[in-house]
């Protein structure tokens, strides 16, 4: 059956590379640390953008960050930034870059209390996934009290760049929350 026979969110149609990362990704549980990371670092470079922008400059943005290697990242200088802020294949934003960088610092410092970015990041949801249950993409709200609370938290811990919405669309894409609605083909995959 071709993809576009098939029922997916409609956020993702028109675009092959959208639907391609619906398909395999969005909404998956993710427990690697490293690509934990790689969502936070993108998605926090996403607020204030379309998700389509980052995801055209994704792999541009894995060559320019070494593949979110979380303890290289934490030791970027101030030439590693200048180089990023001269990178036109990614999103040059320096307070995006630099809180790239903080956060690493802040998973290493974590790592060092014997706590993993899994550990923590799953944490907010008991360790397993919110199923919600949407007929619309209508429904499916921006941020909710739980992001709220995982934004404040993790201010509270150090991190930056993730207010409630950055935080909730992180748990979106990493399968901490199932917002595929209920006709979408991935809804009851995940």
């Amino acid at each position: 059956m071709s993809k576009e026979k098939l029922v997916r969110c409609g956020w993702c149609l028109g675009s092959d590379l959208y639907m391609d990362y619906h398909d395999n990704e969005w909404g998956k549980p993710l427990h690697d640390d490293r690509l934990l990371f790689e969502f936070l670092v993108l998605e926090s470079f996403q607020s204030g953008l379309s998700w389509i922008t980052i995801l055209k400059k994704r792999e541009n943005f894995r060559m320019a960050f070494d593949n979110f290697e979380i303890e290289t990242v934490a030791k970027y200088d101030d030439a590693k930034v200048k180089e990023l802020m001269n990178n036109s294949g990614i999103v040059r934003n320096s307070a995006k870059i630099n809180a790239a960088i903080n956060n690493a610092k802040v998973i290493l410092a974590l790592k060092d209390e014997g706590i993993s970015l899994n550990n923590y990041i799953w944490n907010y949801v008991d360790g397993t996934p919110i199923n919600n249950n949407w007929d619309s993409l209508s429904q499916v709200p921006g941020q909710t009290e739980l992001s709220k609370a995982m934004s404040k938290q993790m201010k509270k811990d150090g991190f930056k760049f993730l207010g409630p919405t950055t935080c909730y669309a992180f748990m979106q894409a990493t399968g901490m929350v199932n917002d595929h609605i209920v006709s979408c083909i991935r809804h009851n995959q995940l």
